[in-house]
């Protein structure tokens, strides 16, 4: 069919004699013979030019349409600024192309990382960097990696179509599981008092630790410990320590049986440096040294305390001595740090004496038979009160947090049944056990003998 041309009314076809309109009539001189087929290609490849034109839009506007179903672009400003990510949750319809343009505007080094996707270098204050998700299709949730600073809220939430990504499940604690063979508890004896000038190098390490049978999590250690090693002396000693912080963030120390303006020695450390804490002990007790970095509750709560022993001057000998440093455990993800949100809560998946589960009740202490024993505690919180009691073994010395509530010798014959301590303080009890046999021992506070805070003291024959 012919553009313009009705249906009913085809045009006449021509006869083969006839001649064409518009040609030149016979036996006049014809100089553009060639013309017709010449024009007849110039349509045929004017036709194939508008066909490659035509396909060539056609498939850049259906490119377009698919992407246009994919979901639009979109650039969104992210800050690391403190302990936070501004903002904290991005929502986004399933389908949009991602990117996020990350500045670091807090005063300490940070990153971002999505642990499907990419992440951000180390990022120094002031430094920004583009980060492309790519087409977003599920939630997901991103932080800074620098050790703590994820617990301490540094996250970043993508939701799709207002869902927000799936968390973590933290560890457990099966409270009928043992420990691995070969398990070996953490050694309780007080170490001897050594020199009058004690010199001392605590490494700052992250360790991943078994805290309890079949749980392991990544806590942050003075001397890859927890609790850090014990140090022990007598009134008038003095204590040199060197801090130095092998881990990847900032650290401090403070000793509570220090007498120091806390101002230099108990400044924050940042990564490779170390700074000396020197101080004379005045006093005598059970103290808690432990990390004073904000967010102080995140870096007592991931493991960074230990106990400094100042024996009083009128101590005697015994035939047994231990010390017992109480704490609570904030499980994270297994491998992972302790949750901050449980630690601000007060909520402890375990209370447990040097670090580990119910590990006396798998490897008990012992003692000779008559031999009389001194136990030293102290209670490292974070939240809870230590209600220490040996069962069979009324205490006829108790010694609180720098002074005698009971000793030997008193006209009431009294004796006590428990150590009461709360959080940052200690002290001691001495006793003579019965007879052979086993004695426990745990925190009188039932629910928190239940997470942990148990062990068991055998008296052999």
């Amino acid at each position: 069919m012919t553009s313009g041309t009705s249906p009913d009314r085809a045009a006449p076809a021509e006869s083969a004699d006839a001649a064409p309109r518009g040609a030149a009539p016979a036996g006049a001189r014809t100089v553009d013979r060639g013309r017709g087929p010449l024009l007849v290609s110039l349509s045929i490849v004017g036709v194939l030019v508008l066909a490659v034109v035509l396909i060539a839009v056609v498939g850049r506007h259906s490119g377009d349409r698919g992407a246009d179903r994919a979901g639009p672009r979109r650039t969104v400003a992210v800050h690391l600024v403190d302990m936070d990510i501004v903002p904290a949750t991005i929502g986004v319809p399933r389908g949009t192309r991602l990117t996020l343009q990350v500045t670091n505007t807090g005063a300490v080094r940070h990153d971002l990382a999505f642990p499907h996707g990419p992440a951000t270098r180390m990022l120094n204050p002031g430094s920004s960097q583009l980060l492309d998700l790519g087409t977003v299709t599920a939630g997901e949730t991103g932080w800074c990696t620098v050790p703590g600073h994820k617990q301490a809220g540094m996250t970043l939430t993508i939701q799709v179509s207002g869902q927000p990504a799936t968390a973590a499940h933290d560890a457990t604690i099966d409270p009928d599981a043992v420990p691995a063979r070969g398990f070996r508890a953490r050694p309780a004896t007080l170490p001897p008092a050594g020199p009058r000038v004690h010199r001392v190098t605590l490494h700052v390490r992250d360790r991943t630790l078994t805290v309890a049978p079949g749980v392991t999590q990544r806590m942050w250690t003075f001397g890859g410990t927890v609790p850090g090693p014990t140090l022990h002396g007598r009134v008038g000693d003095t204590f040199v320590v060197t801090l130095v912080n092998d881990a990847g963030m900032g650290h401090s120390i403070d000793f509570h049986a220090s007498s120091v303006a806390p101002d230099r020695v108990m400044r924050t450390i940042g990564p490779g440096q170390r700074l000396v804490y020197r101080f004379t002990a005045r006093h005598a007790s059970a103290f808690l040294y432990h990390c004073a970095t904000a967010p102080m509750i995140e870096h007592l709560g991931n493991g960074m305390y230990g106990a400094v022993v100042i024996d009083a001057p009128d101590l005697r000998p015994v035939a047994a001595e231990y010390v017992l440093v109480g704490s609570e455990l904030y499980l994270g993800p297994e491998g992972g740090t302790g949750d901050a949100t449980k630690m601000r809560r007060g909520t402890p998946d375990a209370v447990v004496f040097n670090g580990y589960y119910d590990q006396y009740r798998h490897a008990p202490l012992t003692v000779k038979r008559q031999g009389r024993v001194r136990i030293w505690v102290v209670d490292a919180g974070l939240t809870r009160p230590i209600d220490f009691h040996v069962v069979g073994a009324p205490f006829d010395t108790v010694f609180s947090d720098g002074g005698y509530l009971v000793r030997p010798g008193d006209r009431s014959r009294g004796a006590a049944q428990v150590l009461a301590l709360q959080p940052g303080q200690g002290g001691f009890v001495e006793f003579t056990p019965a007879g052979p046999g086993h004695y426990p021992f745990l925190s009188h506070l039932m629910i928190d003998a239940d997470r942990g805070a148990t062990g068991t003291l055998i008296v052999t024959r």
